[in-house]
């Protein structure tokens, strides 16, 4: 294969480049919409309060079985309130992250 001239290898990086540049995603991502923003939310909420009681439901078995302890409704109380709380903070983040996400979306637009 013969070499290649330095001009050569300007058109064809420039033509990678033009290529790159069609397939390289935009950077602002579409706004997200009601219907997605309370979808996120209420994921949040209800997965940290599925946890939540699985794990004072486990809890409880677990102690029930294998201790002299039982600790019946305890467990599962306790950690259905700590998911509970943990769902709560954790919308909070994602509000605030969207929140963020917009304002930033806003300024770029000059809005």
């Amino acid at each position: 294969m013969p070499p290649t001239e330095p001009e050569e290898l300007r058109k064809l990086g420039d033509r990678l480049d033009a290529a790159e540049q069609r397939v390289t995603p935009r950077s602002n991502p579409a706004p997200q919409n009601s219907a997605g923003i309370a979808f996120r939310f209420s994921t949040e909420m209800v997965s940290a309060l599925i946890l939540g009681g699985v794990l004072g439901w486990g809890i409880d078995w677990a102690a029930d079985r294998w201790s002299p302890i039982h600790t019946r409704p305890v467990g599962l109380i306790l950690f259905f309130v700590l998911g509970a709380a943990a769902g709560i903070l954790n919308v909070i983040r994602a509000a605030r992250q969207i929140n963020a996400d917009m304002a930033r979306n806003g300024a770029e637009r000059g809005d």
